[in-house]
């Protein structure tokens, strides 16, 4: 399943952590860092997915 999440998040990086922690202050902290810009946004979804 870690997998499948990783590769939605680098699709759509707050989908894979909404996945993995659901509307929990790191989706926020991620919607916010995919609107700034979109790498650090990827970054954070997968260090949460393999961190959790």
């Amino acid at each position: 399943m870690d997998i499948l999440r990783i590769i939605l998040s680098i699709i759509l990086p707050p989908v894979g952590v909404f996945l993995q922690v659901g509307f929990t202050k790191q989706f926020f902290i991620n919607v916010l860092l995919t609107l700034l810009g979109y790498i650090p946004g990827i970054i954070h979804a997968i260090w949460i997915i393999l961190k959790v």
